[in-house]
């Protein structure tokens, strides 16, 4: 099958706080999965800002809000293109070494007799779909899941926005126990469905497409004692509530996709509803957070 590109808008911005406050509005605006925002510094004390998107962006729209939250200068650089799905996963990925997290190692198949024998191999090839355990919060939100299964076994799991299924399969593989897996796109949910057959969890992992907690599996599989979600900061103070009312009593909860600086608001939102922090971890400006329903 012929991948088709995806869509790229990309500017640079002066300043932390300047980087912080544009890409709080952009994930605000496509907080439902239209875009993936990312913000990184660069050695000269830049920000490099891109947005990727799998069909082609309303550009007067998005240069719009770069000229709200940032200005006219800013926008003026606002530079638009597509990229190949080769080119940024499939090529990418033959490039790189296995990932260990705790007692996960992420790897592709050119790298599978590299995994130990005492390791847990989660093999993810290229797909175009986000999550291949290079990126800092899915390594996070692994070595936090390792953290979990040392002194629990949880026995209704979900991992919500799967994308390739890395977490999904983690949990399949450490348990062998069956686990939910949702995201809103459609090219991730069959990735992450082949994912979880090449790793020989098919039978445990069941993906579904859905947004939010809205489809009727979640009810039928609930209340869940281990969440997954690695998205982004606003869909995750968005589902606050919803997934509160999925969780079991004492249920820990992984979030990640978070910048380190959007930690904060969404610690607060499940503070409020009765789940507190219990670690923090940060890798390459990204945090993922583990989290505990009080009661």
């Amino acid at each position: 099958m012929q991948l088709s590109p995806t869509h790229r808008a990309s500017f640079s911005i002066g300043s932390e706080a300047a980087a912080k406050r544009v890409v709080d509005v952009l994930t605000e605006v496509f907080f439902e999965g239209d875009a993936a925002v990312a913000a990184f510094e660069r050695p000269d004390g830049q920000w490099d800002v891109t947005l990727h998107f799998a069909e082609a962006p309303d550009q007067a729209l998005l240069r719009e809000l770069v000229v709200n939250s940032a200005g006219n200068e800013i926008a003026a650089t606002l530079a638009f293109d597509t990229v190949e799905a080769k080119d940024w996963v499939k090529a990418s990925l033959e490039d790189l070494v296995p990932v260990p997290a705790g007692r996960f190692v992420v790897h592709g198949s050119h790298d599978r007799e590299r995994v130990a024998a005492n390791k847990l191999g989660i093999e993810i090839e290229a797909a175009l779909a986000f999550g291949t355990g290079h990126h800092g919060t899915t390594r996070g939100c692994l070595l936090l899941l390792d953290h979990v299964l040392k002194s629990s076994r949880p026995r209704n799991l979900l991992d919500l926005g799967t994308g390739t299924g890395v977490l999904a399969i983690a949990a399949a593989k450490a348990l062998h126990r069956a686990v939910l897996a949702s995201d809103i796109d459609a090219p991730s949910v069959r990735v992450a469905a082949e994912n979880a057959m090449l790793n020989e969890v098919g039978n445990h992992v069941r993906v579904i497409r859905a947004t939010g907690f809205a489809a009727p599996d979640f009810g039928k599989r609930g209340p869940f004692d281990l969440v997954l979600a690695n998205i982004l900061a606003n869909p995750l103070r968005q589902l606050a509530s919803p997934m509160v009312r999925h969780l079991a009593p004492r249920a820990h909860v992984i979030l990640s996709g978070l910048l380190t600086h959007q930690a904060p608001a969404v610690i607060a939102a499940y503070r409020a509803r009765g789940v507190v922090p219990l670690r923090h971890i940060r890798i390459e400006g990204w945090s993922s957070l583990l989290l505990r329903k009080l009661s």
